[in-house]
């Protein structure tokens, strides 16, 4: 029962049921610790299964932009194939953490290459008929401030630790988003708040779209057993949200209790999972190869 769970949920995140689908050979490449480490913040926040949460919340606070849902429903997959987009978010997400700069770097070329196609017209907050790329500045700071701050949130609202604190955690994952093109992403929590703050003015709004691409999110197409966990996941990020973010999702206040539920849960399935993922222990074997030889 503990294996079939565990395989279960690594096939709904990564698309394979050992956790191990055919990027995570990528992390076994090159030299080194890539950007972050062992020793690192990011190591410490991503390493958690509190990222379950912490994913959910970031794609919720990313369709919260009406660049980013136009983005989504005219150019992803989310429709017919919405758990193909998650293992995708995953795959940039775990590479970027856990491989080396070599993998890294093709990891970004991949994005930098889908980015390129994405572009059209949206709707701003003020009612203007705007144009968009996912490769424009200010698109790239939002969902990277969407996914660093929901990844933060999540870890912080488990209790984990974050040994260097989390300044060093926003610092360090700011590297991240080099790759892709952004260079002013936030150094701070004090700077990542001022940045929700400035996109929460003067971008986030409800568009045409906002419903049905929340829907998805929240609702993916899996079954029964799988559904009610995730729902307790959702029901937890959301509650994470702040309440302006909330009225522009339409979703309404949720109890902080699902947050005991989901801590629970996460825990059963730490235990399930083991100490560290596959991509995790690829990297250290990676790392103990090539810098200790």
């Amino acid at each position: 029962m503990k294996t079939r769970v565990a395989n279960k949920f690594r096939e709904i995140v990564s698309g394979s049921p050992d956790g191990r689908p055919d990027w995570v050979k990528l992390i076994a490449h090159g030299e080194g610790p890539g950007l972050f480490g062992p020793g690192s913040a990011v190591w410490q926040v991503h390493g958690t299964v509190a990222t379950l949460v912490g994913g959910i919340r970031a794609l919720l606070l990313q369709a919260a932009h009406p660049a980013a849902l136009t983005g989504v429903s005219q150019h992803s997959r989310y429709e017919s194939d919405p758990l193909g987009r998650l293992a995708g978010t995953s795959r940039w997400l775990t590479i970027t953490t856990f491989g080396s700069t070599e993998a890294i770097a093709k990891e970004a070329a991949r994005v930098n290459a889908m980015h390129g196609h994405v572009q059209g017209e949206f709707t701003s907050k003020s009612g203007e008929v705007k144009s968009y790329r996912a490769a424009d500045p200010r698109y790239l700071l939002w969902v990277h401030c969407a996914f660093t701050d929901s990844f933060l949130t999540a870890h912080q609202t488990f209790g984990y630790p974050i040994v260097e604190g989390a300044d060093a955690y926003v610092r360090e994952w700011s590297k991240s988003a080099t790759g892709l093109g952004l260079t002013s992403a936030p150094q701070s929590v004090a700077e990542l708040k001022a940045a929700m703050d400035d996109f929460q003015a003067n971008d986030l709004a409800t568009s045409a779209a906002t419903a049905e691409v929340v829907k998805f999110i929240l609702k993916p197409p899996l079954g029964l057993p799988a559904l009610m966990f995730y729902l307790v996941l959702a029901k937890t990020a959301i509650s994470t949200l702040t309440p302006a973010q909330r009225k522009i999702l339409g979703l309404k206040s949720v109890n902080k209790g699902w947050r005991w539920l989901c801590a629970v849960l996460l825990k059963l399935l730490s235990l399930a999972l083991g100490k560290e993922s596959p991509s995790q222990e690829v990297a250290r074997e990676r790392i103990a190869r090539t810098v200790n030889p």
